[in-house]
């Protein structure tokens, strides 16, 4: 039992960890969208034609780097943690069901999926005492 104790001690260091590692991914992804302006937005967005969505694509693509670049950060910090991870959480979904209509299949989509499920875990983990959010 004192071992199981110990191991539970570092619980939060893996959440940070995790979360910085994660967080920091994101960011690297996200960034270059979010500069790529609006026909990079424009681009992006249309992928939400996939879920029946053909209004503003320009804003769903915007979203998407935003989701990435600034929702990485907040993981990475720990701050508004379960939002942001939601929002990137969406991302990987339209992501992973963009891959799959241009015929990639689940080897081809297999990032955003995983990447999702560990930001979808996320949510229910929470930031760890090593967070913004808990100071």
């Amino acid at each position: 039992m004192a071992y199981l104790a110990k191991i539970s001690n570092y619980k939060d260091l893996g959440l940070l960890i995790a979360r910085v590692g994660l967080g920091g991914m994101m960011i690297f992804h996200g960034l270059p969208k979010l500069m790529g302006g609006p026909t990079k937005w424009e681009a992006i967005g249309g992928s939400m034609q996939n879920l029946g969505i053909t209004f503003m694509p320009t804003f769903w693509g915007f979203m998407a780097g935003f989701a990435e670049g600034f929702g990485g950060l907040f993981i990475l910090l720990g701050l508004i943690f379960r939002p942001a991870a939601l929002l990137i959480v969406f991302t990987m979904i339209v992501a992973a069901i963009q891959l799959f209509s241009t015929g990639q299949g689940l080897f081809g989509a297999s990032h955003p999926i995983e990447t999702g499920f560990a930001f979808f875990i996320f949510l229910f983990t929470g930031p760890g005492k090593l967070s913004v959010d808990k100071k």
